[in-house]
């Protein structure tokens, strides 16, 4: 056990050191950065469906299912602990009335723990929730007139409790500490009157350092309709909350390098945030609210739909005022499902292994240049036994594409490739002999 536990810290805070870089996205310019977490590979990989609750994999959109259902084989003194890590990384094709770029990042994606305590269920972990990464240039007649760089990202440690109502209904709180900072350059480019570069530059620099509490409250529902039917249904809610923001700001003059494009800077004052009112802020993060059902054999196939909204409009950040662009409030709807042949097959590899599918369409609640920011998405994925203990690996990718180049916008065209590993030992059994 004690072996275990140390894999498990060590992760934990390798995850924590890298969390934050994640992203080439010019749309993480806005608001605190591309929305990273958006479930389990497994929950990915069927179009970001979440309402589905096993006793092998780790659900941590919905803290109900931190009880989830026995399985047969272990009793409710002797229930699996799970563990579940995941990484993935992204390929992006950025495409632009200008032309397009190719971009690329690799990332780890979360690491949690759930287990058992009869009728209760506990869950902690750590997620990269956003994450900032862009550069960005305005151009006037083949010239630079301004370029924007940023970095940085928000992370969520979480602590959740979930609670076995009845056989069917489970309630259950996430608590998320939310953490983290953003930063952001500009640089304005300066010419003479023949049009020529002149040698000095100015940049802004600013920074964010943000903190803050907020919760996640959700249900589960299970019950067979038949003999071989069951429905499963989720709800969960996310109440609005801030996050307190201490921002720093700076205005340099540099000199960039023509060979390298490297800056240096010739000299640095500090930004007068006080005297505005805005060296200590409050960040809004908006409600958020999903609710979702499907059927399904139990251990043979599942498909279900969910619906998500968020009150995106409620966001709001006074250290940047962005003229272009504003937030409405979002929407998110997933359809997907699996299918296996055989769980209990001894004489194919291939029976026990779990085929995925799905598909999303979100409304961001992004708009820039009065145009809606609309992704689409389609994924793939399988579930690989490993081990002897219902452990698995879990592999999915998928294909689709956010915004659009018209209103001289950028689409992205993504490939996203994903691993896990969902690992379910006995961790606290008690030994017979030594």
């Amino acid at each position: 056990m004690i072996k275990k536990l140390v894999i498990v810290l060590v992760t934990f805070f390798a995850i924590q050191s890298y969390g934050q870089e994640g992203t080439a996205s010019p749309y993480s310019f806005y608001g605190i950065g591309s929305l990273k977490f958006k479930g389990t590979v497994e929950n990915r990989s069927m179009g970001g469906l979440s309402i589905y609750t096993d006793s092998i994999h780790v659900n941590l959109r919905n803290p109900a299912a931190y009880v989830g259902p026995d399985l047969t084989i272990w009793n409710n003194e002797n229930r699996p602990v799970k563990f579940s890590i995941g990484a993935s990384h992204n390929s992006t094709t950025l495409k632009a009335n200008s032309g397009e770029a190719k971009v690329s990042s690799t990332t780890f994606d979360y690491l949690a723990l759930s287990m058992p305590l009869g009728k209760f269920g506990f869950g902690f972990g750590l997620v990269p929730y956003s994450s900032v990464g862009y550069k960005l240039e305005d151009t006037n007649e083949d010239v630079i007139t301004n370029r924007y760089s940023g970095e940085g990202g928000v992370n969520k440690a979480f602590l959740g409790l979930g609670y076995k109502i009845t056989d069917k209904l489970s309630a259950g709180i996430d608590m998320n500490y939310n953490f983290g900072n953003i930063q952001n350059s500009a640089i304005e480019f300066v010419y003479d009157d023949e049009g020529n570069l002149v040698q000095y530059q100015s940049r802004e620099n600013n920074r964010s350092d943000l903190s803050g509490l907020n919760f996640n409250i959700g249900l589960t529902y299970r019950t067979m309709i038949n003999e071989k039917l069951e429905l499963q249904a989720g709800l969960t809610y996310s109440p609005k909350s801030d996050l307190s923001s201490i921002n720093e700001r700076s205005f340099s003059t540099i000199v960039i390098s023509s060979q390298t494009g490297q800056e240096f800077v010739i000299n640095e004052v500090e930004g007068d945030l006080a005297s505005q009112g805005l060296e200590e802020t409050d960040l809004t993060l908006p409600s958020r609210f999903s609710f979702g059902a499907g059927i399904g054999k139990p251990r043979a196939w599942f498909i279900g739909g969910e619906y998500t909204s968020q009150n995106t409009s409620e966001f709001s950040n006074p250290i940047v005022s962005i003229e272009n662009a504003n937030f409405v409030n979002a929407s998110n709807v997933s359809f997907g499902g699996f299918y296996i042949p055989d769980y209990n097959s001894f004489g194919s590899y291939w029976k026990r292994v779990t085929y995925r599918a799905g598909i999303r369409f979100e409304n961001t609640g992004l708009e820039i240049n009065d145009k809606t920011i609309n992704e689409f998405g389609m994924s793939f994925g399988v579930g690989l036994p490993v081990g002897n203990v219902f452990s698995n690996a879990n592999i999915g990718v998928e294909f689709g594409k956010r915004g659009t180049t018209t209103q001289n916008l950028i689409q992205e065209n993504f490939f996203r490739l994903q691993i896990s590993l969902s690992l379910n030992d006995r961790w606290f059994e008690k030994r017979k002999y030594n």
